[in-house]
């Protein structure tokens, strides 16, 4: 329990909005829930939220320390009140997420409380499975990541042992990440490999594709098949060798098929004429664990395969085509 005495300042103002600025980390509807069940007691009684204060009222608070640390991005996640999450699985050791386009995956300048991180600690911490206030507490991680208005499979670590491992069977290359994306025209041939060597622009946030090698730039293997076609695009199944910076946008574009919807490296004409504007045709649908070395706590996951209900996309221009290709 904590006591505040209201001063001169805060009188006047009702108890709702009082303990909004004094704990801008608690949700509203979680105030409004204490407030309620008399966690919150003005004058050693239960008072509603339109309460005014008046200057020397003593106020009870029972709540949690943790609502009342300063909001930092490492404590962002007590301000989601109800997380947002589309779990495709879930184990004692991870998450396996289906992020929405438009979420960006890790807090950043822009966003700082409404990402998919975030919305995954405050459900491990309201599911009691996560205590960021034990010592040596280990924060849930992410294991990949795409981009802002790409969607699909996110791997969220909960314990050290399986970020460790995840991290090292993806850079083995024991984990097939797959994606289905709509590009403009049709490319030949339908089905093959996109090979080059990407050079990242930190300033512009963009990557080039270069036929040889460059001071810098890194390989970038993309297979890709051509499932269907129809109206001047193809629906395109991807499966990514290596894992770069816009790997999939950046090499389709340099074949001459940049991804419909793509606002970095697409046309933005041929964008508006198909009623795509809102971000690049792209989403990460299937996931799967080819595992051929020991994974430890993760072993039981090897040969397992997830795949995503719906891709926006797919429906809105290939609504005939399944997602299991």
């Amino acid at each position: 329990m904590r006591e505040f005495t209201i001063g001169p300042n805060d009188a006047g103002q009702r108890l709702d909005r009082w303990l909004a600025k004094t704990l801008p980390l608690l949700p509203a509807p979680l105030a409004q829930k204490y407030i309620r069940i008399k966690r919150v007691k003005c004058n050693g009684k239960g008072a509603k939220r339109d309460t005014r204060l008046v200057q020397g009222d003593v106020l009870q608070l029972y709540i949690n320390d943790e609502f009342f640390d300063s909001p930092t991005p490492e404590n962002a996640f007590l301000s989601v009140f109800k997380p947002q999450l589309d779990i495709v699985y879930e184990d004692e050791n991870l998450l396996l997420v289906n992020k929405r386009p438009g979420l960006v995956v890790h807090p950043d300048e822009q966003e700082k409380v409404n990402t998919l991180l975030t919305h995954i600690q405050a459900y491990l911490y309201q599911k009691k499975e996560w205590n960021p206030r034990q010592e040596n507490a280990f924060a849930p991680a992410l294991c990949n990541r795409i981009d802002r208005n790409t969607g699909g499979i996110v791997i969220a670590a909960k314990n050290a042992e399986t970020l460790r491992v995840m991290n090292q069977k993806i850079r083995d290359r024991e984990v097939e990440k797959s994606y289905l994306c709509i590009i403009l025209g049709a490319i030949t041939p339908p089905a093959g490999r996109l090979e080059g060597y990407l050079l990242k622009d930190e300033a512009k946030k963009l990557v080039s594709v270069h036929k040889t090698p460059v001071p810098g730039g890194r390989t970038a293997v993309t297979l890709y098949q051509t499932l269907a076609q129809k109206n001047g695009l193809s629906l395109v199944a991807c499966r990514l060798v290596t894992g770069r910076t816009h790997q999939i946008r950046a090499q389709f574009a340099a074949a001459g098929h940049p991804l419909l919807g793509d606002g970095k490296y697409g046309r933005a004409r041929e964008n508006k004429k198909y009623g795509r504007t809102g971000g690049q045709a792209l989403c990460s649908y299937q996931l799967a664990f080819r595992f051929t070395t020991d994974a430890g706590c993760l072993a039981g996951l090897n040969g397992r395969v997830w795949t995503v209900d719906q891709v926006d996309f797919v429906t809105d221009y290939f609504p005939h085509v399944p997602l299991h290709p």
